[in-house]
């Protein structure tokens, strides 16, 4: 594979604006090679050049001996000179490179290369260091918080230990060690070596002796003290010449945090007294709390159960922000191969050797400087392991760097297996209603009637799974990162063969059992067969049921308890914190009335003993309509709440406008429900009108705010800036076909007179037709997310903390 498409499958999708151009300096380079081919001289004067220039030992007052370069000097250094000046407040070095051959002829262009090149240098190193500060930043907030962890550990499990007895013995042992925090060795720095005791392990019962204490070795791992040993905008390595000193943003300087982590050293419960849980309202019991609380911190209660849940959402915060360190390494790797790469492609097309002077100033650079990332990932690998993993690598290692996910072979021979099956299936149906001519005979007509609408759920199903592998394929196709959208565990999320998979798997269950009940209703001896062909449906349904909510370890377990998770958010709403997945699933629901009718229907069929009479009479109760009516608006009236509960979290007004817009549809679909079963001049005027507004506010809705299409200053005329696709023609038949189908949803409200087609094929193929608009739908969302995540170098999700920090003495004066 060449280096350029591997370099551009290997970029973290959401910082490719922040990678070095290889392509646009590649351009460059193939205007120098077309300058030099078309001033390429004949052959007869190449060879007296050639000769003219052997006869002469210098040239324009240069040493040309190319047989002894090594002896008498690098003439690379002749080519460029490259000078790095410290820029005006800030921390960070501008590098400008200077092309000494510019006078000679195409020396215009080298020098424009060379400009680009210094262009895209200072824009990677100027990236690199700032995610480099983010870390650093990061990596004294998990000082402090493995601080208050291990004060929390002592506290609960002996509570009657006082921190005064470790001051008395003159240590701390390793209950009351940080693991990511030591002093820097370097005495020039001016930090004080803080003593660590480590080597006691916790006892069952946690028994603090000071004989094991006197046991004790020393200690040194200091998460930030790495990124504080190296200067990367140093010319040269001066490890332990010069420290930075970390500050803290949000609680007070570093001279007075040195003095608190001393008073802890002594002290080691002292710091539960500047610490309180943060409370992130995960659960409906604690967001009806919330909403009676003015502060969301919660004072420690010192359980067992909240030292559990304060270690896994610190356990969390490892685990992603190792993974940052990860990216942030990978990308200074790619970058630093792309100008190794791109150098060697100059020095092969000019015939100069500039590449080592420049390839010394980038590894130089910040960017060539990964020794601190390195040592960072060490340290958070080392604690992971000891503290979260129980001093077992493998396990630590799997967590830290889950492997990724394989397709296997056997996946897609049975994605092609069922599909087959599927279509044999689908075939073998159509031709026994037609040999039994079902839909030319009185009761033929009813008994479809009855059946068809219990296993339309399935069709509905399937059509949904089978569009979402489709985005699955076109979402990997243009690097939409849709597992970090999603917020899949690393490793856990399902490709477009999964998915495939699952669909047809399904499709061939449900075309089974759809021809094992014509079979059986049709023969001769349907008699014999009456009670096992009244329950095949509802076996179906069970068999479903029973794989998705299935606790053991088959059929992709943790993407079944997601989906399960979810949707169980989705019916809580607002009582949890809304997540994209949620709402995306929600929208999902909203394109999906008729399944859930479906399953309605199922209740009714059974439950009031409809299917013993082969009978669908559930209109004529009371109850089946007024749920009816719940039904068709309680994926609209969910996706409601969502919008209430951001805007009253976000404050953001693009929610309540988001909010009115399902309000309206509700009130469209509660006419048209309605209409449909009292009929009427007045509900049928109601309904078109409702049903007007609804297809106008969410057309306009899904292309200009879910898409962020028709933008009037745009570069690209009624698209945005940014497209992901590169035919603009794509984007301009989503918009006309979203419309088209926008409008479809009218069909059943207006009820042409389309004789050829009963209705409930129409009320079906209208169904699946707003099933293949959310599908549309859903590829241009998540395309624009994404581009917004790009926009903001948003490559990480956010994990909130565990413990919040106050300070005790303003708190008194308050």
């Amino acid at each position: 594979m060449k280096f350029g498409k591997h370099f551009k499958q290997q970029k973290v999708p959401e910082w490719t604006n922040a990678y070095m151009d290889y392509n646009g300096l590649k351009r460059i380079l193939a205007e120098i090679l077309q300058y030099k081919q078309s001033r390429q001289p004949s052959t007869h004067l190449r060879a007296a050049i050639q000769h003219k220039l052997t006869s002469h030992r210098h040239f324009s007052g240069l040493n040309l001996q190319s047989t002894n370069l090594s002896s008498k000097g690098d003439i690379e250094d002749q080519v460029i000179d490259v000078n790095a000046s410290p820029e005006a407040g800030s921390r960070n070095f501008y590098y400008k490179t200077e092309f000494l051959r510019e006078s000679e002829e195409g020396g215009e262009i080298e020098a424009k290369f060379f400009k680009k090149l210094d262009e895209e240098l200072n824009n990677v190193n100027t990236f690199y260091k700032d995610k480099s500060e983010e870390m650093k930043h990061e990596a004294f907030l998990l000082n402090k918080q493995m601080d208050a962890l291990i004060a929390l550990r002592i506290k609960v499990e002996n509570p009657h230990f006082d921190g005064s007895d470790a001051k008395k013995s003159g240590t701390t042992g390793v209950a009351t060690t940080n693991p990511l925090k030591s002093s820097s060795r370097d005495t020039t720095s001016g930090v004080e070596d803080m003593n660590v005791e480590h080597g006691v392990e916790m006892s069952n019962n946690f028994q603090l002796e000071k004989s094991s204490y006197e046991q004790s070795g020393r200690e040194h791992m200091e998460l930030t003290s790495e990124l504080e040993r190296t200067d990367c905008n140093q010319e040269e390595s001066t490890h332990g010449s010069e420290v930075i000193e970390v500050q803290d943003k949000d609680h007070g300087n570093a001279h007075q945090e040195k003095d608190n982590l001393t008073d802890y050293n002594e002290d080691p419960l002292k710091i539960l007294e500047r610490v309180k849980i943060n409370s992130t309202l995960k659960s409906p019991l604690a967001t009806i709390k919330g909403v009676f609380k003015d502060s969301k911190e919660e004072e420690l209660s010192f359980k067992k159960e909240e030292l559990k849940k304060v270690e896994e959402r610190l356990r969390v915060a490892l685990i992603e922000f190792y993974q940052k360190l990860l990216l942030l390494k990978h990308y200074s790797y790619m970058n630093l191969a792309a100008f190794s790469k791109i150098m060697k492609k100059y020095e092969k097309i000019s015939s100069r050797r500039a590449s080592r002077s420049y390839m010394k100033t980038v590894d130089n650079s910040c960017l060539g400087n990964s020794d601190e990332v390195n040592g960072l990932l060490e340290r958070v690998e080392d604690t992971f392991i000891k503290y979260f993993a129980n001093s077992n690598r493998r396990e630590g290692m799997n967590s830290l760097r889950p492997k990724a996910k394989r397709v296997k072979h056997s996946v897609t021979f049975f994605s092609g297996f069922f599909c087959g099956c599927s279509i044999a299936l689908l075939i073998a149906v159509v031709l026994r209603i037609q040999a039994r001519k079902l839909m030319d005979k009185a009761e033929g007509a009813s008994y479809m009637v009855n059946i068809f609408p219990l296993y339309s759920l399935f069709a509905f199903i399937v059509l949904h799974i089978l569009i979402h592998s489709a985005n699955i394929y076109f979402w990997r196709q243009y690097r939409v990162n849709y597992p970090f959208i999603f917020g899949f565990k690393q490793g856990t999320e399902l490709g477009h063969r999964d998915v495939f998979l699952l669909g047809t798997g399904l499709a061939v269950l449900a075309l089974s059992s759809f021809l094992a009940n014509l079979h059986l209703d049709l023969g001769s001896k349907a008699s014999n067969y009456k009670t096992i062909t009244e329950l095949v449906p509802l076996g179906l349904v069970t068999v479903v049921l029973v794989i998705i909510f299935s606790p053991f370890n088959i059929i992709y377990r943790s993407s079944r308890f997601f989906f399960v998770q979810c949707l169980f958010r989705c019916i809580c709403a607002p009582l949890y914190k809304v997540r994209l997945a949620d709402f995306f699933l929600a929208d999902h629901l909203t394109s999906q009335v008729q399944a859930i009718r479906s399953i309605e229907l199922y209740i009714c069929y059974y439950g009031l003993g409809e299917y013993s009479r082969r009978q669908n009479k559930c209109h004529s109760h009371g109850a089946y309509n007024a749920f009816y009516f719940v039904v068709a608006v309680a994926p609209f009236w969910l996706r409601l709440l969502q919008c209430i509960r951001r805007l009253c979290e976000e404050k953001d007004a693009v929610h309540g406008y988001n909010g009115l817009k399902y309000f309206l549809t509700i009130i469209a679909v509660l006419t048209r429900t309605a209409y449909e079963l009292k009929k009427g001049t007045t509900w049928m005027v109601l309904a078109l009108i409702s049903s007007s507004v609804a297809v106008i506010v969410n057309t306009y809705w899904d292309i200009a705010i879910d898409w962020g299409l028709l933008r009037r200053k745009s570069k690209n005329a009624f698209l945005r800036d940014k497209l992901v696709i590169s035919h603009k023609s794509v984007y301009f038949a989503a918009m006309i076909l979203n419309v088209i189908l926008r409008l479809a949803w009218m069909q059943l409200v207006i009820e042409f007179n389309l004789h050829s087609l009963h209705k409930m094929a129409v009320t079906t193929t209208i169904s699946c037709l707003e099933i293949i608009r959310r599908g549309i739908w859903s590829f241009f969302r998540l395309e624009n997310e994404h581009l917004n995540n790009v926009g903001k170098y948003r490559a990480f999700k956010s994990v909130p903390l565990p413990f919040t920090y106050y300070d005790t003495d303003a708190d008194k004066d308050d």
